[in-house]
């Protein structure tokens, strides 16, 4: 009897879990790709896409789902839906749909706001495949010099250089290279981002299986039999690596990509999971980062739906048995409501729970249980330059440039953060320098005889405060000349590695904490969302945090989902769909790859038997890895031979 219960209850479980898992028809295929387009240059046409103002009229009939907010989360959750059947209504309350990967053309120059570079696009990734199904086969990345990074540590004569370069066994070897007698601490650190960058997808798994199996896993001890994943991430990053080095230079080297964290109370597995993110090289879009919005707008409209700027959304509407079901949009001195069944919100966990919803929810337990999970980050503090010349004539490159006044990462961080407003802007102790224009290969077919430089660094929102009521733009002398004490600061300091961008400077701009709040909706002008603190990545805080809400039919979306940056927002966007539709798209992107990988094989075979055998002697590097890499791409020259699929 007990032995018929259980098969019974067995057969329910597998059947329940094949209908989970493959039940769902997929978002994604492989024909719903198609060759990259000519890229559309006019700028009016591109602003009907990304620039299309909100009204009633353009919201289309029958929506299934609203998405506040058009940052790369918001997009893929919205695209992904789309693509499953789902009626979708972007709504973004900045004159640009995009977030943190739209750009600004101002007097001719074009800045990135967000997006500086990306990695992990290389041919059949996983985040490559992503991109192309949300797009649908229209975005196309460049790769970047292998030299990516440089990171200057000290000032004066102490000044030290070190370099980050691209490569599968390249970027280890060439940190041995300037470190010899570290070696073994070198070794032991990329182990620690080999398990990080395999094992990551278990941290994600947390998010999707039911809660209570997530923690049972966890405090039980059977999750840490599995992988040391899950102490990785909760385990800090200067702990960890003192136990490696005493060189703090190496210190610097293995957490210099900051995010307004001290590494002593920053996760030793995000921190590896920034350096591996680009082992495989660096890449920028081509024809610039509004590109990625651009495309996957247009994706979403295919499928019926709509992506509405001007449309700042000021209230999530939650009925009496507190379900989510709409939101209210400010128009003018109006309030116009927009229905649906499920609302995604892209817009980070404070401005969702504390500004969005109802005040008769927001102070319920659960919401304030959430909140109190979150704590908010560090300000963004940029300044935008532009040249009159081009990268040639103004000596700049592709490769960033990471600078440190010492090697002290934590103290500086700390002694900066503890100042007065008027000591801060005189004592800045890191910043981050991109050049936009030399990434894009494209920039001067748009934008000829000009270039541009992004400065980007971290501030506290407390230093800004005292102006948060005015109106941007008009927010007064004093805080215009505030601002540029910081400005001149970073760009003096710019311009001892870039001399002649001086003399070439003909415009600025710059963009505080307010700036950031008011174009990109970041609470307190924090661009990377809520901290990413230690206390986040503690893998039951992983557990807890995930799209669910404790408002029915509400999700979350975006980096307070999983973690910050461009890649970190986009898999928020994926972990969210997989929650609306209660299907892991993920499983569909793997066997994605897997045909793929199939497909380049057949290719290659097919190619390899058309050269003929004597050809083949002639030229025994037809066989080597770049080569195939070019003929699976459609073209390869051979002398005056040309091969074209």
């Amino acid at each position: 009897m007990w032995l018929l219960v259980f098969l019974v209850w067995l057969v329910i479980w597998a059947g329940g879990t094949y209908w989970y898992l493959f039940g769902t028809p997929s978002p994604f295929s492989l024909e719903s790709l198609r060759p990259p387009g000519p890229r559309e240059f006019d700028q009016k046409k591109r602003d009907k896409v990304i620039k299309q103002g909100f009204s009633l009229d353009k919201v289309p009939e029958g929506l299934d789902v609203i998405v506040i907010g058009s940052g790369i989360g918001g997009l893929t959750a919205g695209a992904t839906l789309a693509k499953a059947g789902k009626k979708v209504l972007v709504l973004e309350q900045h004159d640009q749909a995009g977030g943190c990967c739209h750009t600004y053309i101002e007097k001719g120059f074009e800045f990135d706001v967000g997006l500086h570079y990306i990695g992990q696009v290389h041919e059949n990734s996983l985040l490559r495949i992503a991109f192309d199904q949300i797009s649908e086969g229209q975005l196309e990345f460049t790769q970047l010099n292998p030299h990516f990074d440089t990171i200057k540590i000290g000032l004066g004569e102490d000044k030290r250089e070190y370099t980050m370069v691209s490569g599968k066994t390249e970027m280890k070897e060439h940190l041995k290279k300037q470190f010899p007698d570290e070696t073994e601490a070198i070794e032991t650190f990329f182990k620690i981002m080999k398990i990080s960058a395999k094992k990551t997808h278990y941290l994600a798994t947390l998010k999707l299986i039911p809660q209570w199996v997530a923690l049972f896993l966890l405090k039980s001890g059977i999750a840490d039999l599995f992988s040391e994943v899950f102490r990785l991430s909760g385990t800090g990053a200067t702990g960890l690596v003192n136990t490696l080095t005493k060189n703090k230079d190496l210190h610097i080297m293995f957490s210099y990509l900051f995010y307004g964290v001290p590494p002593k109370d920053s996760s030793v597995l995000i921190n590896a999971l920034l350096i591996h993110h680009y082992k495989r090289g660096a890449y920028y879009p081509k024809g610039g980062a509004s590109e990625i919005a651009f495309h996957i707008v247009r994706t979403i409209q295919k499928y019926g739906g709509n992506c509405l700027v001007r449309a700042p959304v000021s209230q999530i509407l939650v009925n009496e048995k507190g379900t989510a079901y709409g939101v209210k949009v400010r128009k003018g001195q109006e309030e116009l409501e927009v229905h649906a069944p499920v609302v995604v919100s892209n817009c980070g966990i404070f401005t969702t729970f504390e500004k969005l919803l109802p005040p008769e929810i927001r102070v319920k337990h659960d919401i304030q249980e959430r909140l109190n999970m979150m704590k908010h980050a560090r300000g963004s503090f940029l300044v935008f330059s532009g040249f009159d010349g081009t990268e040639e004539e103004c000596g700049l490159e592709s490769t960033n440039f990471w600078l440190f006044k010492n090697n002290d990462m934590d103290k500086s961080m700390d002694d900066f953060f503890a100042l007065s407003k008027e000591e801060a802007p005189d004592n800045i102790p890191m910043m981050f320098i991109t050049m936009p224009s030399a990434k894009d290969p494209e920039a001067q077919i748009r934008n000829p005889g000009k270039c541009c430089m992004t400065i980007l660094t971290m501030v506290k929102y407390e230093w800004f405060e005292e102006w948060k009521d005015t109106t941007v733009r008009k927010r007064g002398d004093d805080y215009h000349d505030y601002k540029m004490r910081f400005a001149k600061n970073l760009f003096n300091w710019a311009c001892t590695l870039f001399p002649k961008i001086r003399d070439k400077l003909v415009f600025q701009d710059v963009a505080t904490p307010l700036t950031n709040m008011h174009y990109l909706g970041a609470q307190r002008g924090a661009m990377y969302s809520a901290e990413h603190n230690l206390e986040r990545f503690y893998a039951e805080a992983v557990a807890r945090n995930r799209c669910n809400t404790p408002v029915k039919n509400l999700y979350m979306s975006g980096q307070d989902v999983f973690s910050c940056g461009i890649a970190g927002a986009l898999h928020g966007g994926l972990l969210c769909a997989s929650t609306v539709l209660d299907h892991i798209v993920y499983l569909d992107l793997l066997l994605l790859k897997k045909k793929l990988k199939r497909r380049k094989a057949n290719e290659l075979k097919k190619l390899q038997c058309c050269f003929p055998v004597g050809l083949c002697s002639l030229a025994p590097g037809l066989r080597t890895r770049p080569h195939r890499a070019m003929i699976s791409q459609g073209s390869f020259d051979f002398n005056t031979e040309t091969l074209v699929k």
